[in-house]
């Protein structure tokens, strides 16, 4: 396989340039992260019971669509899957066929929220005691809040159900409630769980105004920076739109999508509801694993670039329809402090036009600029402020006699094209240290006769950084072997690595036990010294030659069983730390000897422990042979 075939890329790093940042990085050495935790409190939103003016008031806010979105069972695996594919240095999701994206005119059509208007930005809060009483008409008690942020709790259980005589006054403000609700569970969600800031609440003091902002734009880069964030490899959760998130993959995607119940060309606004209820298909056993295999061999016939072209349009609203060109424009998108870039010029066969390549994008800090109550937030955003006001400037427009393949030819170079290894890591593990052997072998029984004095330092130093390489990711330069009438069977059971740090379970009157290895790099000599250490049924061997002597030592206790240990989940049969830049070298690792070829097992003698030689003596050595 050539070079390119067998590297996960990016083989230029010039656009995912945070590549090392990346939880892809930390899953192709093995350190699995499991399924995030996603962050969405949909299953309570019908226990609002709304008036006739309420529903009015909120459809003149811009949220009447959202509201009619049901709770939707969201597939962890899946969206944690996406999440490894997603880059946020270009807002994209890196697939084996391109790059695409959730873009505005997605957001148009599945969550019906307008995605043209003002910008959603305003004052900052670290209270809420004054904000709430002034647009809810009281305040929570301070075990509902948290800076400014309150519990959601709180709202449902003071604000659910407005009285039939309320005045206008209450009905307004058990709407803002129920609006600041609808926002804090669903499009703005938040890794914190039940909570919701309050600097949405003077957004919705006049719900006329409130339906001029562009609350789809703000979704989008709330989902953006949400999705940005849980692509590290330090993160373990995710919130914003996820509801978005997954109806999107459902459109566009033919991996994890359920089996509809009903006729879809009897469709209804927004398009969320396609997915509405409960979906047949099979959903055992589909963990991270599977769908993470499943994008990495994506294949053209899997996307549907377009999956909203044979779908009446005449179920949408016309304010809707006719800013439906804002999808491809490629813009800054706000939400208060969040900033992000909408691309949608890397993405255009979601818009029916050939890829071309795009141009590189800009480097930019992702600040959160929310940090001081009483703060307007537009007043530090001027140049995000300016690029949404000139969006319909910068639309993206097809070009002619494109041909993909060159697009194709360079995206392949610049991206990301597997997370997950084709081959475990185990058995790269083992490969790696058969080849190693290998070459210790051969450079330990290589015949130095008619070489020069600088041959003969060269053929020092291979043998020398084999067996260190050796016994630094292995513990020992040995092969583990079992003496029972043939050599290099395998050792029983599992075998596990355990870090230095992690510490090992032992007996309170279990004595403590050492091993130490030296290597004479020119002699060819190895010596182990077990110290009060019985290896059960087991010696180790090294290959001999004409000059090479071996000695081993071990004594007194009992080695069973060696473990290999790893801080994420298994990875096939074998377990061992990717993460850990040393490991006990107390413990031989089998890794390495099964896929090592048989060698012959010399005899072994006890050696005293002042015998061994210091690394500084091996080093000397090979600088003076």
């Amino acid at each position: 396989m050539d070079f390119h075939g067998c590297n996960p890329g990016p083989v230029d790093d010039y656009i995912l340039y945070d590549q090392d940042k990346h939880v892809s990085a930390a899953i192709w050495e093995g350190q699995e992260r499991g399924a995030l935790r996603c962050h969405e409190h949909t299953s309570k939103l019908d226990r609002w019971i709304l008036t006739d003016k309420q529903i009015e008031l909120v459809k003149k806010a811009g949220f009447g669509f959202l509201r009619l979105i049901p709770a939707i069972s969201l597939d962890n695996p899946l969206i944690s899957a996406l999440v490894e594919r997603w880059r946020r240095e270009t807002n994209t999701f890196h697939f084996t066929t391109g790059e695409m994206t959730v873009t505005l005119e997605d957001v148009a059509y599945l969550l019906g929220l307008p995605i043209d208007g003002e910008p959603v930005i305003g004052v900052t809060y670290t209270t809420c005691d004054a904000v709430c009483a002034r647009y809810l008409g009281k305040g929570p008690d301070s075990g509902y809040t948290s800076g400014g942020m309150v519990k959601l709790s709180w709202l449902k259980e003071s604000f659910s159900q407005c009285p039939n005589d309320a005045s206008d006054e209450d009905i307004q403000c058990y709407t803002r409630a129920y609006l600041l609700y609808l926002v804090g569970s669903t499009i703005f969600s938040t890794t914190t769980g039940n909570k919701v800031p309050v600097m949405y609440l003077p957004l919705f003091e006049n719900f006329e105004e409130a339906g001029k902002y562009a609350w789809g734009a703000a979704a989008l880069s709330f989902l953006y920076r949400a999705l940005g964030n849980a692509s590290l490899k330090s993160q373990s959760t995710i919130s914003g739109c996820l509801t978005l998130l997954q109806c999107w993959s459902y459109y566009h995607l033919n991996v994890g999508r359920p089996r509809l119940k009903h006729d879809p060309l009897h469709e209804c606004f927004p398009f969320v509801l396609r997915w509405k209820g409960k979906q047949s298909g099979p959903t055992s056993n589909r963990d991270v694993a599977f769908y993470r295999k499943a994008l990495d061999s994506l294949k053209a016939s899997d996307v549907d670039w377009c999956p909203y072209t044979n779908i009446s349009h005449t179920v949408i609203p016309a304010n809707i329809l006719n800013n439906l060109i804002l999808g491809r424009s490629k813009t800054m998108l706000i939400c208060f402090d969040k900033a992000e870039r909408h691309l949608p010029d890397r993405c255009l066969r979601q818009f029916g036009m050939n890829q071309t390549i795009p141009e590189d994008v800009q480097k930019w800090e992702r600040k959160s600029r929310g940090v001081d109550g009483g703060i307007d937030l537009s007043l530090k955003m001027e140049s995000e402020l300016n690029e949404w006001a000139h969006r319909r400037l910068h639309i993206v427009e097809a070009e002619e006699d494109v041909e993909e393949s060159e697009y194709m030819q360079w995206y392949l170079k610049v991206t990301r094209k597997l997370v997950g290894r084709p081959i475990p890591i185990s058995s790269e593990f083992q490969r790696m240290n058969a080849a190693l052997r290998d070459i210790a072998l051969v450079a330990d029984t290589l015949s130095t006769h008619g070489m020069d004095d600088q041959q003969i330092q060269a053929m020092s130093r291979i043998r020398y950084v084999a067996h260190e390489c050796l016994r630094d990711q292995v513990g020992i330069p040995l092969a583990v072997t079992t003496v029972q009438n043939e050599v290099g069977k395998r050792t029983r059971g599992k075998e596990k690595v355990r870090r230095k740090g992690m510490g090992k379970r032992r007996r309170k009157d279990e004595p403590e036990h050492h091993s130490l290895y030296r290597l004479n790099p020119v002699a060819g000599h190895v010596l182990s010294y077990h110290a009060e250490n019985e290896v059960d049924h087991q010696v180790l061997c090294l290959p001999s030659s004409e000059a090479d002597d071996i000695r081993t030592s071990h004594v007194a206790h009992k080695v069973d069983e060696v473990e290999v240990c790893d801080e994420a989940d298994e990875v096939d049969d074998l377990h061992f730390c990717h993460t850990a830049e040393e490991v006990d070298e107390d413990q031989p690792s089998q890794g390495a000897s099964e896929s090592a070829p048989e060698l012959p097992c010399t005899a072994t003698e006890v050696v005293q422990q002042s015998s061994l030689e210091s690394s500084e003596d091996v080093a000397r050595q090979v600088e003076a042979h």
